[in-house]
């Protein structure tokens, strides 16, 4: 029996071991939620980006979810890099105070040169066993959706998110920035070497 799912999403890449295939994750109840991503004539599926928005009706069928309609409402972006090197002074301060005071997670906001808000950056704590930080982001198991809700606060716009595992920490380093394309977006992406993908 076929059944409907309308909420909005968060686009947060390719399935893992699925790679044909999406994982969203759902606004309504921060569940994570794997969509069949081809074999689309009406629906522009292929233009979705990591960190898209989506309001979206899933049909199910034996437990299989695709796209029934879509519709994009922000084209904020998700960038994951592993192993990076040179991390920048804010987000060394960030892991520093987050060790000093013991803490899972650290977070604080960034300025422009001129003193004006330009993102928020966040250091996660590894966890000793088998919880990998960076994957859970991934895969919408620690959804980011809190600290995004909160940079919307400062404005209500699409922005660019980076995610860095760091080689020389035992962190994990949320970056994310207010203004999609800026200039801000643009010297962390040169940074890191992590080009902007195309889009639509």
């Amino acid at each position: 029996m076929e059944t409907t799912t309308e909420s909005t999403f968060r686009v947060l890449g390719a399935a893992p071991e699925h790679a044909d295939d999406l994982l969203l994750l759902d606004r309504a109840d921060h569940e994570p939620v794997r969509v069949a991503a081809d074999g689309y004539d009406d629906l522009a599926v292929d233009a979705l980006r990591p960190g898209y928005l989506v309001d979206a009706t899933l049909s199910w069928d034996d437990g299989d979810a695709r796209f029934a309609e879509l519709d994009v409402r922000k084209r904020t972006l998700f960038t994951y890099a592993d192993a990076v090197s040179g991390l920048f002074e804010a987000a060394l301060d960030t892991m520093e105070q987050a060790h000093q005071e013991g803490a899972g997670v650290q977070g604080r906001p960034t300025f422009s040169a001129d003193g004006e808000p330009n993102g928020a950056v966040y250091a996660f704590a590894e966890q000793p066993g088998e919880r990998d930080v960076f994957e859970e982001i991934q895969t919408g198991a620690l959804p980011l959706e809190p600290l995004i809700d909160r940079l919307n606060e400062e404005e209500d716009c699409e922005h660019e998110v980076f995610v860095f595992r760091p080689l020389e920490h035992d962190f994990v380093v949320v970056y994310l920035v207010l203004h999609k394309d800026s200039i801000l977006a643009d010297t962390v992406r040169d940074t890191y070497d992590c080009p902007r993908p195309s889009e639509a």
